[in-house]
């Protein structure tokens, strides 16, 4: 009733299946990392990403500016817009701050007793 483990694996039509599946991803694997780590592919990367990043900015730049256009006719902010206004809110917060830390600063009045009402009647 016991079987080995060689006896399992040589009765399961699968298990042959994932034991060559495992050699074959740990081979590709080990491949890939050799291919990865070297300095010629590090050269092929960065030519084909200067190359892609060089064709796509005129493509970059006419989609801006078809979408500035877009936005100006329909009323709706642009990215340009939406940063002015962030920074313009900054500055405004931080002259809150200012004004709040300048707030604190200044000694407070101490506040005057009411002169006929609170009087010492406990003689």
């Amino acid at each position: 009733m016991s079987q080995k483990p060689d006896e399992q694996q040589i009765l399961d039509p699968f298990g042959v299946w994932k034991s060559m599946r495992d050699s074959g991803m740990d081979a590709w694997s080990k491949m890939m990392i050799q291919l990865v780590n070297t300095e010629a592919y590090a050269q092929a990367n960065a030519t084909m990403l200067d190359a892609w990043l060089t064709s796509s900015a005129p493509f970059r730049k006419a989609v801006e500016s078809t979408m500035t256009q877009v936005f100006t006719q329909l009323n709706m902010p642009m990215r340009s817009d939406v940063t002015s206004l962030a920074e313009r809110l900054t500055h405004i917060e931080m002259r809150l701050d200012d004004l709040e830390a300048k707030l604190d600063e200044r000694p407070r009045p101490e506040p005057k007793a009411a002169s006929g009402k609170a009087k010492d009647t406990s003689a």
